[in-house]
């Protein structure tokens, strides 16, 4: 289970190594593959490829094309408010500044009770969450 952070962490980077390798008898059945699809498609028997993506392309058209400017969210995705980053971080700026306010007018009282509503909150969510997987 990740937690939630402000922060985004570095990935590690990867080391990926393609080897050559030289196959001869997949190079002349790639060979004779090819000059056959030439042939066929010099007699008319099948269409080459350029002939099929452009029939698709009228056929069916792009479907990004106007996506973006629509601004409807992602088809599958799901997107609550409250499960937002942004949402999220703006309420801990919230937290962050209300507590310094508080400290500054009325002293280490205002810290405490910050701490016990921002404790029943994060056990108010997790029993909430707990009790949506007990339903599935």
């Amino acid at each position: 289970m990740k937690f939630p952070s402000i922060f985004k962490t570095a990935k590690p980077m990867s080391f990926d190594i393609k080897p050559r390798y030289y196959d001869p008898i997949r190079e002349e059945i790639e060979q004779r593959t090819e000059r056959i699809k030439r042939e066929l498609q010099a007699e008319g028997k099948i269409q080459s490829e350029e002939e099929v993506t452009d029939s698709f392309r009228q056929n069916y058209g792009s479907s990004i094309r106007g996506a973006f400017a629509q601004g409807g969210a992602i088809k599958g995705r799901t997107s609550s408010v409250l499960t937002s980053a942004g949402m999220l971080r703006m309420i801990i700026l919230i937290l962050l500044i209300g507590s310094m306010i508080g400290y500054i007018y009325y002293g280490a009282l205002v810290l405490y009770g910050i701490l016990y509503v921002a404790g029943g909150g994060v056990l108010l969510a997790l029993f909430l969450k707990l009790k949506g997987r007990s339903r599935r």
